[in-house]
């Protein structure tokens, strides 16, 4: 007779998965992490690296980012006042999350679209 599973035992296995998707979810938590990983240190340079973000919605996003550790925010006085975007070490440990979901995401492609969609797309 198989190990039975109760209730408890789900949900123990799925509250640190619906932790890091409560950080890491949605549209663009991963890509600006990615564009601030990449060297984009500036609110204008963040949002020109990822197609249709909106101040408005990157404003945000930065913020719950920084309220997670995963950003920090500097500001350097002077004229004008420098605002910049770094990310933290704490940020890095999502590395191998961001490498798994690439790989995964591109498999996928190949799985739905065909092994030539990534050259069909090129030469569109």
């Amino acid at each position: 007779m198989g190990k039975h599973h109760d209730h408890q035992d789900c949900l123990q296995a799925l509250r640190p998965i619906r932790d890091t998707l409560d950080v890491i979810s949605g549209t663009w938590k991963l890509q600006i992490i990615i564009s601030v990983n990449a060297g984009n240190r500036r609110f204008t340079e963040i949002q020109r690296s990822i197609p249709k973000l909106t101040p408005k919605v990157l404003a945000k996003e930065l913020k719950e980012l920084e309220q997670n550790g995963l950003i920090e925010r500097t500001i350097t006085e002077g004229y004008p006042i420098l605002i910049e975007y770094f990310p933290t070490d704490y940020a890095h440990t999502l590395d191998q999350v961001v490498e798994s979901l690439q790989y995964w995401g591109e498999n996928h492609r190949r799985h739905i679209f065909g092994k030539d969609s990534k050259k069909e797309k090129e030469t569109k």
